[in-house]
């Protein structure tokens, strides 16, 4: 009796049917592997565009910070400068034109009064003149707030008292002009800390004792006029340094001793005149 066998799958079938089902696993491989690289890829560039927007919100929102933070510094600033100013008011006890007492409210911005110009850049107040107003009172050590202060003149009135030593603290002056009033007492050391003092008028008032030695430390000094006051004492020699020098008034006071330079020595007599320009 023959026994049913069945059929051989020869080697080389067998062999090319592994080989068509790797090439079937192959292909589904790598396309699943495509899908996954394409997904991943996706992923990536959605993440790196949240990171970007939320980058870009909070630099705008940075931005913004500091432009309401630097707004509202401003505001306060002004404010400082206007309570000082108002401060300043105060103390005039004659102000025959009304022309503070019309001008100078808190209606107003200080930027727009009489006598008061603002740095544009910062807005701030930058010069305070109230030349030939015929204002009487004291000046308020206040003023020495206004840290912005470049230009002070207060020329032909009827200041009194001493003047603020407080305002020797406001080291961007280029110029103080008070001359023609009657400020009394010693002036002050501090002034010599004004490294930026160009010019510095003080004449035909009431001070009195020594002009400071720290004159000597203005090195931008380009004029002073100390004429018709009360200062005795020696004339400091630090003043033959200050080669920024273009006019010096040192006439009709109490000075004692010889100078040691015939400059200072004509200057006593003469006063020495000359174009001088402020530099900014």
């Amino acid at each position: 009796m023959k026994h049913y066998q069945p059929p051989t799958i020869s080697h080389h079938i067998y062999t090319n049917l592994s080989l068509n089902v790797g090439s079937v696993n192959n292909s589904a491989g790598k396309s699943i592997s495509n899908q996954y690289w394409l997904k991943s890829r996706c992923l990536v560039y959605h993440y790196e565009k949240m990171v970007s927007l939320l980058t870009d919100l909070f630099l705008f929102w940075l931005s913004m910070h500091c432009f309401v933070t630097c707004v509202a510094a401003n505001a306060k600033n002004i404010t400082t400068d206007q309570s000082s100013l108002l401060a300043f008011k105060t103390l005039i006890t004659s102000d025959p034109y009304n022309i503070l007492a019309n001008n100078w409210s808190t209606s107003s911005s200080a930027c727009s009064w009489v006598g008061v110009t603002c740095d544009e850049r910062h807005g701030r107040v930058h010069s305070l003149n109230l030349n030939n107003m015929s204002l009487s009172g004291t000046v308020s050590p206040n003023l020495g707030n206004l840290s912005f202060l470049v230009i002070l003149k207060l020329n032909n009135n009827n200041f009194s008292g001493q003047f603020p030593k407080e305002i020797c603290q406001l080291h961007r002056l280029k110029v103080i002009s008070i001359a023609y009033n009657e400020f009394v007492g010693r002036i002050p050391e501090m002034l010599g800390d004004l490294s930026r003092l160009q010019i510095l008028y003080l004449g035909a008032n009431n001070f009195s004792g020594f002009i400071p030695q720290s004159i000597g430390s203005l090195h931008q000094l380009k004029a002073f006029d100390f004429r018709e006051n009360r200062l005795s004492g020696s004339i400091p020699q630090t003043i033959l340094n200050m080669s920024s020098l273009e006019f010096i008034g040192l006439s009709s006071n109490y000075f004692s001793g010889t100078p040691s330079n015939f400059f200072i020595l004509y200057s006593l007599r003469n006063e020495i005149y000359g174009k001088v320009v402020i530099e900014k």
